[in-house]
This record gives structure tokens, C-alpha cells and sequence, in this order.
């Protein structure tokens, strides 16, 4: 009985004059859609036989492409260009671009693609934390080169697996959060009262909003009536240009519940707006020419010198959104309703972030059991 004749694209093996046996499978080469011959050698058929099967079934699971000569470095360059560029906002390419261009190219630029494995990626952190890169700047490296290791595989351009996925990332501590007590709430609010910024600051605490998602706030964007805010952007600085930016999840575009208290704020907020002539301002908060906030300036000239004189530690004003969200909790708010008002992605990101809340929570949860189910609760 004849040998059946292999398909197109299934290999070919044959005999060389020399006796050596031989197969050959056509394989994607360059990222480029064109293909090329791989050959395979072996003493007997049944070994060429069997590194031909092994190649067929790694051709099929998209495992068996060709090496090319472009770099790692070249080919960042132009995942740059062509992915990141097109989908991700403007900060996002400016960090991608910094992490490529200070840490990345310089230690595993040169390597060919097709070349780069495990070790080289960990080695690529190890010679960032010598030089001083940060725990969290090297999981944003890690991060990076995996993203575009993906795409590269996704397409079958150049690498057969995703090195990445053999070394663990980076893990940096979380950092420590410093929310205010109430009594420290109080003092910061009576420091701040009478303040063209005093609404801000009840916002801040009371809201949990971002400092951008604060400085973006449009008039538009509230309802004093019914005590609402409207959370549908925030303000992004990138190269000293400022830029209105849809927060990055659906959670987190999103409307918020006001305290009366904030009501109060910002009706007040408005009144001195007009007796300062800014009227037209469509911003809520913005400078003495009626322009939207910068959060360096606003730092320096607002933020630390109010905190000094409420006599508060050196926090960060994002401190005061962990603030409002550990002052929901403490008083047995549930914490899907935190995430909610924050704009978490998921409830995992709020019980993980505001972890040291939680054996209060459940100190104060065994007592109510107590009182609900002992004799002296009937």
C-alpha cells in the first residue's frame, strides 16, 4: 500500500545522500505573515519522525514560530507605537515610555527577541532594584514587558511562550495609610472654614473622591437639589498640560450621595464664587482666575499650610479619601456601599485596602451576637 502523501504545511521527511534523515515545516518567520522551511535532522527516520510530530503539534498550539533578528529593544519601539499609543490615555503612554526608555532598554534592550527567556527577565529587576528602582516601579516593569510579550505572542509575531510567566513579579508592601480620626476630621474642617476651599475639603472627607475626580467637578456635575454628585471625570496633568479623562472603570463613573453638610459647602461655595467673579466658571473648584486647579500648586499654597495649622501629622491629601472610606466603616457601613461611593473596580480592592478596619468590625460584630443571644437579650 502507497505512503499517504503529507498535506500542505504537515512537513516532509527524506532521505539525504550523506544517510542522514531529514524533516522539514513550513513556520511563521518575522512577524510578517510570510513563512519559512524548519529542518530537522536525525541518524533514523523514526527520530526525524518523531521531532516532526513534536513540531506539528507545537505548530498547532501556536508554540513554533521562527527566531528573527529584531530586538527586544526595537520591538518595544514599535509595540509603543502601534498598541499602547492607540489604546491607552496620555499618562499611561508617558510611564510606559519612561519604564521602556530608563529601565528596560538599557539592561535587555540589545537581546534578540527570539532569544529572551526567564532569566533574563529577572535579571532585568535585580539590576533595577541595584540601581534603585522601586519595588512598585519594577512590578510596573514587570507588568509592561508582559503586556507586550502578549500582544507579541497573541499575533504570532516573534516569541513562541511569554517568558514572564516563569518569574514571579515583583511585590511591593503596601503602602501605609494614614487616615484622621474624627476628632482630627473636626479640626481640619474648622481650620479650613471660611476658606475658598473649605467645600473641597468636606467633599474630600465626606465623598472619598479622588483629588482629580475633585478638581474635575463641573457644576454640571452636581445636583444640590436632590444632594447628588455626578462623578464623570477627572483632571489629569501630563507635560504641564491639563485634560479632562473618563475614569478608567465603570465603577468608577458613578454618582455619589452628599452629607448635608456637604450641601451647606457648596451652596456656600457658589455664593463665593459670585462675589468673586467667577460666575462663568464652569469649575467648582478653580484658582483666583477662575481656572482649574493644579494639584502642585495647590499643595504648596493650600494643602500643607492648612495642614500645619490644623495641626495634623504629614499626610497626603489622598489620605483624606482613606479617611471618608474608614469612617463608613468604622460606623458598620457595608463595605459594598464604600466601594460604591469610592469607585472600586471590585469589592476584593476595598476589604484589601482597608483591612485594618476589619477586627474592629469583628470585636464589634461578636459583641452584638452576645447581646442578641444571651439571656439578657430577651
Amino acid at each position: 500500500m502507497a505512503a499517504r502523501r503529507r498535506g500542505s504545511g504537515e512537513g516532509s521527511i527524506f532521505q539525504r545522500a550523506d544517510g542522514r534523515w531529514c524533516a522539514t515545516i513550513s513556520i511563521w518567520s518575522s512577524g510578517v505573515g510570510k513563512r519559512r522551511r524548519k529542518t530537522f535532522y536525525g541518524k533514523t527516520k523514526r527520530e526525524v519522525q518523531q521531532k516532526l510530530t513534536r513540531a506539528q503539534s507545537q505548530k498547532i498550539d501556536g508554540k513554533l514560530v521562527d527566531g528573527t533578528k529584531q530586538t527586544v529593544a526595537e520591538y518595544l519601539d514599535r509595540w509603543l507605537r502601534d498598541s499602547v499609543r492607540t489604546q491607552n490615555s496620555g499618562a499611561t503612554l508617558v510611564r510606559y515610555e519612561g519604564l521602556v526608555r530608563n529601565h528596560i532598554v538599557p539592561n535587555i534592550g540589545g537581546l534578540k527577541l527570539a532569544n529572551l527567556g526567564p532569566a533574563h527577565i529577572q535579571g532585568l529587576y535585580a539590576a533595577m532594584e541595584r540601581n534603585g528602582a522601586s519595588a512598585q516601579t519594577r512590578k510596573l516593569a514587570h507588568a509592561v514587558i508582559r503586556r507586550a510579550l502578549n500582544v507579541a505572542r497573541r499575533l504570532r509575531l516573534y516569541v513562541s511562550e511569554n517568558p514572564c510567566s516563569a518569574v514571579d513579579a515583583p511585590k511591593p508592601q503596601q503602602p501605609e495609610i494614614q487616615p484622621l480620626t474624627p476628632e482630627q476630621v473636626r479640626h481640619l474642617l474648622k481650620e479650613s472654614a471660611g476658606s475658598r476651599f473649605h467645600a473641597l475639603f468636606v467633599l474630600a472627607v465626606t465623598t472619598g473622591l479622588r483629588q482629580g475626580e475633585l478638581f474635575a467637578l463641573h457644576w454640571d456635575d452636581i445636583d444640590l437639589e436632590h444632594g447628588t454628585i455626578s462623578v464623570r471625570h477627572t483632571l489629569e496633568e501630563l507635560n504641564g498640560n491639563l485634560r479632562l479623562k473618563e475614569p478608567k472603570t465603570a465603577g468608577g463613573r458613578r454618582s455619589v450621595d452628599l452629607p448635608q453638610m456637604a450641601v451647606s459647602a457648596l451652596l456656600d461655595r457658589r455664593a463665593r464664587m459670585m462675589a468673586d467673579g467667577h460666575t462663568g466658571s464652569e469649575w467648582v473648584f478653580c484658582n483666583r482666575k477662575g481656572r482649574p486647579l493644579r494639584k502642585t500648586n495647590f499643595s504648596r499654597r493650600v494643602w500643607k499650610p492648612l495642614r500645619s495649622a490644623a495641626g495634623l501629622p504629614p499626610i497626603r491629601f489622598h489620605d483624606l479619601r482613606h479617611t471618608a472610606a474608614t469612617l463608613l466603616l468604622v460606623e458598620g457601613v457595608h463595605p459594598k456601599i464604600v466601594q460604591e461611593r469610592l469607585g472600586h473596580a471590585n469589592i476584593s480592592m476595598t476589604l484589601d485596602t482597608y483591612s485594618h478596619v476589619l477586627p474592629n468590625m469583628q470585636r464589634e460584630a461578636a459583641g452584638k451576637l452576645d447581646s442578641l443571644l444571651s439571656d439578657g437579650g430577651q
